[in-house]
């Protein structure tokens, strides 16, 4: 036989844990779980949706230019530089595509932006609006092909081509002022390596 061990009483302040209603423990381990439900499964579950939307949005983007060879997004820094295209940085629907042969490398660019930024970019080129032609689509069959541009949709089109001494790029720059304040700038900037 084993000797039996005193047993402690509870202190008079603190319920007995044994004596407590059935129904009152099923109802705070309830309230519990949903407590634990909701300060996890509910960002959890936002999180999963935000997800999906974004990596959405990304495939309709993608899908939108790899029909016509463009990236959506930025070209690098090193290619903004090497080829001169300073993009404006509040600007939007930005896609490019580089080409490279043994002649000529060309990055062919469109973005959209504001009057303002267009004429920032036109003087960071090194040109201005002044220089612009209205119906002069100055890039040509050739280099809309390579991406799919076509210049032929509501207008009006205004280009320029901005030339540039050896081994400084070449610019042909098209501007589809179809929406006034926000118009849409198209660029091919070709290089000999």
């Amino acid at each position: 036989m084993t000797p039996s061990l005193p047993h402690q009483a509870p202190p008079p302040d603190e319920p007995d844990r044994k004596l407590e209603d059935p129904r009152h423990k099923f109802r705070r381990r309830a309230i519990t779980l949903l407590i634990i439900v909701l300060l996890i499964g509910v960002p959890a579950g936002y999180l999963v949706i935000s997800a999906n939307q974004s990596r959405d949005a990304g495939k309709q983007k993608e899908e939108k230019y790899s029909a016509t060879g463009l990236t959506a997004g930025w070209p690098s820094r090193v290619q903004r530089r090497l080829y001169q295209v300073p993009i404006p940085l509040k600007s939007t629907d930005v896609a490019y595509y580089e080409t490279n042969n043994w002649k000529t490398s060309r990055l062919y660019v469109q973005f959209g932006t504001t009057n303002a930024d267009l004429d920032r970019f036109l003087a960071k080129v090194g040109t201005s609006r002044d220089a612009l032609r209205k119906g002069d689509v100055t890039i040509g069959a050739r280099d809309q092909k390579v991406v799919g541009w076509e210049f032929t949709g509501p207008g009006p089109w205004w280009g320029l081509v901005h030339k540039q001494k050896d081994p400084a790029p070449t610019q042909d720059i098209v501007v589809n002022w179809s929406q006034p304040k926000h118009p849409m700038v198209y660029v091919v900037s070709r290089t000999i390596p």
